[in-house]
């Protein structure tokens, strides 16, 4: 591929600014990581091209085109470029192959590599290795590949139910009916769909266990396939009355043809925090109006904690008053930015409890237990609940403390927002880890504190 799967310069600290004023600013994220996946995967199952606009570029993309390159799909990244593409691709063209080779597949510490490929390669007439960092060991899997066993898959995994595994694939794979609890990701759930339209009897996948996070990426799956011609069905147990836990694809050719992607909101939550913290406003250009993104959750959370949204001509708009509320929530739908809200808490007038994160124990680092002791030293207070965190805000000092990042994009960006309010900023170590998801998000970060007056 012409970009590398690892774009982020060496491990460097940066010193996150501090705002000299009430922030002013409109900027555009770069496209969905969790959108520009998905699409890479159903194109590369599809039974023609389709081109994908507005694609993410940063490692957990660049890991997913490598992987399903490895596995025959062509991707074009230079198939259309515009003059606002700053030597960016604009579009990229993918043109599936036939699953044909050999491969080893770096999963890198992505997620959505990790869980949505596995389902591909059972399709695929040879062998797939995948490997990936060392974080990635720990992160759940293991009811994916025990699924993919029953739905007819070969997985040698030596009983760890985690990378490194081999799927020996055979060129096709029966499907069917199956059970597993995806309270540990809801990817797990998303990966199976993704690929069931082109397994023989497609997939029928019914959830067993605590309710599943993030539930509204798996309404985006479901959204993606059916907008890629497959016929998806939903329904509930009674469980959860508003939360299905029962998604069935059946078979069938997708063909998405062409797939624009939205900006990712999560990596706008931290703009959007800024002016909260500072009592500004911030502008997101290109917020869609009818998302497959948790907007409207993103949006809630922070009016609840003292903010304004408003929707404008120029996109949404942010502002803050001056004040930031504690508040007692469920986050679970939300929980990538959760990172961010730990650091605007920390800043507030009063407590917050956030509940149903357990989970996050698992994601890129174990992010409660990173958040509570990095937050820590810097004099704050949060407490680590069985499912969640408890933040009492104190007044916090950067002396000559270094953030570290834990080589998580969340961590670096939660640093960030706490930079603002501390003089003389913050140092973040290893914030070149941000490149995951967003390699600009260090330069659009100090342009907006720039700004402020």
């Amino acid at each position: 591929m012409h970009g590398s799967a690892d774009p982020q310069p060496a491990a460097a600290d940066w010193q996150a600014p501090a705002a000299s004023g009430p922030v002013q600013a409109r900027l555009r994220p770069p496209g969905s990581k969790s959108m520009t996946n998905r699409a890479l995967v159903l194109a590369a199952l599809a039974g023609g091209p389709t081109d994908i606009t507005n694609p993410l570029q940063a490692r957990d993309t660049l890991l997913m085109a490598a992987a399903l390159r490895g596995l025959g799909t062509v991707i074009d990244e230079d198939a259309v470029t515009g003059p606002a593409s700053g030597g960016q691709p604009e579009v990229w063209r993918v043109t599936p192959g036939q699953l044909g080779r050999p491969a080893v597949v770096d999963v890198g510490n992505a997620g959505t590599v990790l869980r949505f490929v596995p389902p591909v390669a059972a399709l695929a007439r040879a062998d797939v290795e995948f490997r990936g960092d060392a974080r990635i060991a720990s992160r759940p899997v293991g009811p994916l590949l025990a699924a993919l066993r029953e739905l007819g898959a070969v997985i040698h995994d030596e009983g760890r139910g985690a990378v490194p595994f081999i799927v020996r694939g055979h060129g096709g794979i029966s499907g069917g009916a199956v059970t597993l609890d995806a309270s540990g990701s809801s990817q797990l759930v998303s990966g199976l769909l993704l690929a069931a339209p082109r397994y023989d009897k497609g997939v029928e996948v019914r959830h067993e266990g605590p309710r599943v996070p993030s539930a509204p990426h798996i309404a985006m799956t479901v959204q993606m396939l059916r907008d890629a011609g497959a016929h998806v069905e939903t329904r509930t147990t009674g469980r959860e009355s508003s939360v299905p836990d029962v998604w069935q694809v059946h078979p069938g050719e997708l063909r998405p043809s062409a797939v624009t992607v939205e900006p990712d909101l999560s990596n706008a939550a931290p703009f959007l925090a800024a002016a909260l913290v500072t009592g500004g406003s911030v502008t997101i250009a290109s917020w869609p109006e009818q998302s497959l993104q948790p907007a409207d959750q993103i949006l809630e959370v922070l009016t609840r904690m003292g903010a304004t949204a408003a929707m404008t001509a120029d996109g949404m708009r942010v502002s803050g008053a001056g004040a930031i509320h504690g508040i007692q929530a469920d986050l679970r739908d939300v929980s990538e930015i959760v990172p961010v809200l730990a650091a605007v808490a920390a800043l507030a007038d009063s407590p917050s409890v956030f509940t149903g994160i357990g989970h996050m124990r698992t994601h890129e680092s174990d992010r409660l237990a990173a958040l509570a002791g990095e937050i820590g030293a810097l004099g704050g207070d949060l407490r680590e609940l069985d499912d969640g965190l408890e933040i009492r805000p104190r007044p916090l000092r950067a002396d000559s403390a270094v953030f570290a990042s834990h080589d998580d994009h969340r961590l670096v960006m939660a640093a960030a927002v706490l930079g603002l309010a501390m003089p003389g900023g913050l140092r973040i170590g290893n914030a070149a880890t941000v490149g995951k998801t967003f390699p600009a998000f260090t330069q659009m970060w100090s342009a907006m504190s720039e700004r402020s007056p």
